[in-house]
C-alpha cells in the first residue's frame, strides 16, 4: 500500500477528519468496524481461504464458501467519522470485522499484530473519537497472551473482539481458558463476535447466513460459554454478547427447564442458565425496538450498551430504535454512554 494512502486510511480526508466530538454528543458506540488495507492486501495475495479477489471494480472477501461484497465506506476511516457526526456519536469503539488472525495458520500472529497496530494508530490519530479492541492468534494460545499484554499497555486497547467459533472451535474449549483467565485478570472486557457460522450450510439459503446464521453463532457459543461453568471460574469476567444477545435471552427459559427441571447438561453449573445470562452486557444492534426494550428488561439498565454495527447498519437506524423506545432521561443515559464509559474505563 502506497504510504499517502496509509496516511489517508488514519487521518481521514477533508472536513469530517479533522472534526472534534461535538460537546453536546454523549452517544458511545460499542461495536463498528473497519477492513483494514494492509489486511485486504495481503488477502489478495492468497489463494486459500479467507483470500480477496476483484472483479468488475469490486472487492470481494472469500471466507470459506461465504463471498461478501466490501463497499468503498468499508475501509473509510472519514466516512465512519462523517456518520458518526451525524448521528451525534462521540466516540467509538473500532474493531476489524472478520476474517480472524485464527483464520490465517502459521501467520495469524503476524496478522494479528498488523491489524491490532493499524486499528490503535487510527484511535492515537484520533483520542478523543476512538478506542480500540484488539483480536488475538487464538492458534497460539501464548502469543495470544503476549499480544493481549501489548495492546493493552503499549497500545491503550480497551478489549477483546473475541469471534464465536475459532476456526470451527468454540471459545468454551479448554484451550482457550488461558486467554480467559489473562481477560479477566487484566480488567479487559471481552466482546464475543459472530463469524463464519457454524450453521453456514443450513442458513446460506435465501442468503439467510447473515440474518439468523451469526446470530445463532453467538447464541450457541453463550450458551455453552454458559454451560461449561466459565462464569464460575471467571466471575469477574467482562463478557458483551452483542446484537441483543443473540437468540439466547429468548430461549433462556427453555435452557433453565432442561438444565434445573430435567438436570440435562447441568454438571458444571449450580444456577439457572439466566442467571449466568444477566452477568452478560448485550448491545441494541436490533432494528426491533421490542427486542432492545426487552433485553434491558431481562438484564437490568446497567447491561445495555448503544452499539450500531456500522458499516454494515446505518446509525441512524439504532438511534431511531433507542431513543424510540422513550426511556427515562436516567435509563437511556446510561444505555446512550453511561455503561460504555463504566466497562471501557473511559
Amino acid at each position: 500500500m502506497r504510504q499517502t494512502n496509509r496516511r489517508q486510511f488514519i487521518a481521514g480526508a477533508g472536513v469530517a477528519a479533522a472534526t472534534a466530538a461535538p460537546p453536546t454528543v454523549s452517544r458511545i458506540d460499542c461495536q463498528s468496524h473497519l477492513f483494514i488495507p494492509e489486511l485486504v492486501a495481503l488477502m489478495e495475495k492468497r489463494k486459500t481461504s479467507p483470500y480477496v479477489y476483484r472483479k468488475d471494480g469490486s472487492t470481494y472477501i472469500v471466507v470459506n464458501d461465504w463471498v461478501r461484497r466490501l463497499m468503498p465506506k468499508h475501509m473509510d476511516v472519514d466516512a465512519k467519522l462523517a456518520d458518526m457526526d451525524a448521528s451525534r456519536i462521540g466516540m467509538t469503539a473500532l474493531s476489524i470485522n472478520d476474517p480472524g488472525p485464527e483464520l490465517f495458520g502459521k501467520e495469524g500472529p503476524a496478522v494479528a499484530t498488523l491489524v491490532n497496530d493499524a486499528i490503535a494508530e487510527i484511535a492515537k490519530k484520533h483520542p478523543d473519537r476512538f478506542f480500540g479492541l484488539m483480536v488475538l492468534p487464538l492458534q497460539d494460545v501464548d502469543a495470544s497472551l503476549a499480544e493481549m499484554e501489548r495492546c493493552k499497555n503499549k497500545l491503550g486497547m480497551k478489549g477483546i473482539l473475541l469471534y464465536s467459533n475459532l476456526d470451527g472451535m468454540f471459545p468454551d474449549e479448554e484451550r482457550f481458558r488461558p486467554m480467559f483467565e489473562h481477560a479477566e485478570r487484566m480488567d479487559l472486557p471481552v466482546l464475543l463476535h459472530p463469524a463464519y457460522p457454524m450453521t453456514f450450510q443450513a442458513t446460506k439459503g435465501y442468503e439467510m447466513a447473515p440474518m439468523l446464521g451469526l446470530m445463532f453463532d453467538t447464541t450457541i457459543a453463550l450458551g455453552r460459554i454458559i454451560l461449561s461453568g466459565m462464569l464460575d471460574q471467571y466471575p469477574r469476567l467482562k463478557l458483551v454478547c452483542p446484537h441483543v444477545g443473540g437468540a439466547l435471552p429468548y430461549l433462556v427459559g427453555r435452557m433453565d427447564h432442561q438444565t434445573m427441571v430435567l438436570k440435562r447438561g447441568a454438571d458444571k453449573i449450580h444456577k439457572p442458565p439466566s442467571e449466568y445470562l444477566k452477568q452478560v452486557w448485550f448491545d441494541t444492534v436490533s432494528p426491533i425496538g421490542l427486542a432492545v426494550k426487552y433485553g434491558i428488561d431481562f438484564a437490568g439498565p446497567g447491561k445495555m450498551l448503544f452499539s450500531t454495527d456500522h458499516p454494515w447498519v446505518d446509525p441512524k437506524i439504532t438511534v431511531d430504535v433507542v431513543t424510540g423506545l422513550k426511556l427515562s432521561p436516567d435509563v437511556e443515559a446510561r444505555v446512550m454512554s453511561g455503561n460504555a464509559r463504566a466497562l471501557f474505563k473511559l
